[in-house]
């Protein structure tokens, strides 16, 4: 992959943790009984669901969330194994990589990990998360299957899969929320409900304003989260789903390692000169109808729509003194705001049958995506004339089929197949000479998957898997392709083993328990795509397929539970994330066996915290993360880093308070940074972390 030849070739771009829990395990004939990915899941339904899985699948418990700050996916996700997010830029904006996806200058593209909410597609249907990124306190539970185990998902993507469950009315009383704290942020949230016989119904009305800790930062959101039940029958029931979140950031823009030093406060000049935002309003409708055909059977149907607008001023004037001589002024070469509308319609079709060892599940998840606008040049922030229409088009066709087999009473055989079938097409129409870049084509594949479960004892499971992966480009990577005629790039594809186990020990005698959840995986691609950004034209990038790729790792999580005196009202609950990476090229012949950018090579996040029955609870918080590459010549380094915090709060019958500190000694570090080919040391590439903060929250439940 020689990107360095082609970048003089200017392009327009177009868990408070979530437990991994481990409860008193049902025997197999009872968890073999649970109807996979339809219908509104309990936890115990879930966690059912995770021990019948012969991979890493990790539990993240909305109520937990409440008892820290949780303002985007970082946050989130902070003790999730495997995966690496990191904030940086601005408000609601994170990147997030699992498995070792996304690690490009792409970034904000945000593939390799399908979003769905209640089974339905959120990601777009070329695979993008570029415009739409779920607000994690909207979320009853996430799922976060970890890369080819989101095959019961139909997820085609090196990543895997993240599945939102929606809070209703049945599982979640009324409740007012009110968070802030340092940088100005300011968040309300106000949850009212309804449940009357067969119907129910729950609206949420959220505000949120945050200043930032950088100059040109500022964030206002306004969303509307509703949802109503209707039980049609005793074996049919329906739930609507409606969404609109009208979302404006100011974006900072990036700094040189010299700018983050003297002052990481300050923006980019060009981010100022240029007003840069990201500026969507989306709105969605979804329906979701569950039928219990009978004790053994069940079918699921939903479908989706979701329509969002951007406003987007990403990137300044570029000027330049063609002749050199003066008097005549510059002229200027390239300037970016985009502006479109991408609406997407989802379907997605699931079928579960026990039938007497085998669960079966058979699921089908089609998408179509229509983005349409254009870029103009940007004039601080307006629009200041087109330069190129977008109409792109976007579809994807997955089908699975999974059987869970139970061969003996300690042991499930899963084995499955998914074919997905895509197309993706790019028209770009240059404004000024009427020229067209259309790169178009279709992908199809078959990715088959076998794993199997050994329960060693009640409550321990030792699993395995080999899957095949497939990822085909995303239309933001198409229309940024190095080459410079139409031939589309090529998808990825790879083979991936994973083994690992998961349990809980109680020790003997006491109330007290550890558990643990350890997976290791090591993955062989080609034609892995990547991008680095494109010095001529800033903010946008240049796409290419690689050879060999190696994506190798560690994910585990331990958490405890220890009493403290004779009579069990005090506890000590320690818990820590740790995650190894090793995601590099394979004797590429420009970059060798270099390190893929991005991820660091670890990362290792945890929390000791004390607990009592009167519901007090404080400790201490940690990370520990290791150098990353800005580049894949491996020439630029970010620096490792050490991060303290320290949380605490009351947990009441109908009120609680928390509060929290980060970054206590005020550790100056990078949290994002912008993938180059060949990192210079005066490159304007990196976004500091967040400085010493502090939050405090309070929810008062009804």
């Amino acid at each position: 992959m020689q990107l360095y030849k082609y970048v003089n070739i200017p392009l327009c771009l177009a868990f408070g943790f979530s437990q991994s829990v481990f409860s008193e395990t049902p025997n197999n004939s009872e968890i073999l009984e649970t109807v996979l990915v339809v219908g509104q899941k309990s936890k115990a339904e879930i966690e059912q669901e995770k021990a019948l899985t012969p991979g890493s699948i990790t539990l993240v418990d909305g109520e937990d969330l409440r008892e820290r700050n949780v303002s985007n996916l970082e946050d989130m996700l902070r003790y999730v194994p495997g995966v690496w997010a990191a904030s940086g830029s601005t408000g609601d904006t994170s990147f997030f990589s699992s498995r070792g996806s996304n690690l490009d200058a792409t970034h904000y593209d945000g593939n390799g990990v399908k979003l769905l909410q209640d089974g339905l597609p959120v990601t777009t249907a070329d695979g993008n998360n570029h415009n739409r990124i779920m607000d994690p306190l909207s979320a009853r539970y996430a799922i976060v299957a970890h890369g080819a185990n989101a095959l019961t998902y139909g997820a085609s993507t090196l990543g895997g899969a993240i599945n939102f469950i929606t809070p209703t009315a049945r599982d979640s009383p009324p409740e007012i929320f009110f968070n802030g704290g340092s940088h100005g942020q300011a968040q309300a949230r106000m949850t009212a409900s309804m449940v009357s016989g067969d119907i129910d119904g729950l609206v949420t009305l959220e505000a949120k304003r945050w200043d930032g800790y950088r100059d040109h930062q500022k964030q206002e959101r306004e969303s509307i989260y509703a949802n109503a039940g209707w039980k049609l029958s005793d074996t049919v029931h329906t739930r609507l789903y409606l969404t609109y979140i009208d979302n404006n950031q100011q974006l900072p823009g990036s700094l040189t390692r010299e700018e983050l030093h003297e002052n990481p406060t300050q923006a980019q000049t060009q981010a100022l000169n240029g007003n840069y935002q990201y500026n969507v309003e989306t709105w969605r409708a979804a329906n979701k109808t569950v039928w219990d055909i009978n004790e053994n059977s069940h079918l699921s149907i939903g479908v989706s729509y979701e329509s969002q607008m951007l406003y987007h001023p990403i990137v300044d004037k570029i000027m330049v003194d063609f002749d050199g001589n003066g008097p005549n002024p510059p002229v200027e070469v390239f300037s970016l705001l985009i502006n479109t509308e991408q609406n997407t319609a989802g379907t997605s079709l699931r079928y579960n049958l026990n039938a007497g060892e085998h669960n079966i599940l058979a699921g089908l998840n089609y998408s179509n995506t229509i983005v349409e606008g254009g870029n103009y040049r940007n004039g601080h922030g307006i629009r200041n004339g087109l330069t190129t229409r977008v109409d792109n088009t976007a579809s994807s066709l997955e089908v699975f089929l999974v059987d869970r087999w139970q061969v003996a009473p300690k042991w499930n055989v899963v084995y499955g197949v998914q074919a997905i079938s895509s197309d993706r097409d790019v028209k770009n129409i240059n404004n000024e000479y009427g020229s067209l870049f259309n790169p178009k084509a279709d992908f199809q594949n078959l990715n088959p998957r076998v794993g199997v479960l050994y329960k060693q004892a009640n409550d321990v499971e030792l699993f395995a898997n080999l899957s095949r992966l497939y990822e085909a480009p995303t239309n933001f990577e198409l229309q940024d392709d190095v080459s410079p005629d139409n031939k589309p790039l090529d998808p990825m594809q790879g083979t991936v083993i994973e083994v690992g186990t998961r349990g809980q020990k109680n020790l003997t005698g006491t109330t007290d328990y550890w558990r643990w959840d350890i997976a290791v995986y090591y993955g062989a691609l080609t034609d892995e795509i990547l991008s680095v950004d494109d010095p001529d034209a800033p903010g946008t990038s240049l796409s290419a397929n690689v050879d060999d790729t190696v994506h190798a790792g560690i994910e585990a999580l331990f958490g405890a539970s220890f009493g403290l005196g004779d009579n069990d009202t005090s506890r000590i609950e320690p818990l820590l994330s740790v995650t190894m990476n090793n995601f590099n090229f394979h004797n590429d012949p420009v970059y060798g066996n270099n390190q893929l950018p991005a991820a660091p090579g670890y990362a290792v996040k945890g929390e000791i915290i004390y607990r009592n029955t009167s519901g007090f609870f404080a400790g201490p918080t940690f990370d520990v993360i290791d150098k990353r590459y800005a580049d894949f010549s491996n020439n630029y380094v970010v620096d490792s880093y050490a991060l303290l915090g320290f949380r605490a709060g009351l947990d009441q019958n109908n009120w609680e308070v928390y509060g929290e500190l980060r970054n206590l000694t005020d550790t100056d570090y990078v949290g994002t940074f912008t993938v180059v080919d060949i990192g210079s040391p005066d490159a304007s590439i990196l976004n500091p972390g967040e400085p010493r903060s502090i939050y405090i929250g309070l929810k008062f439940r009804f």
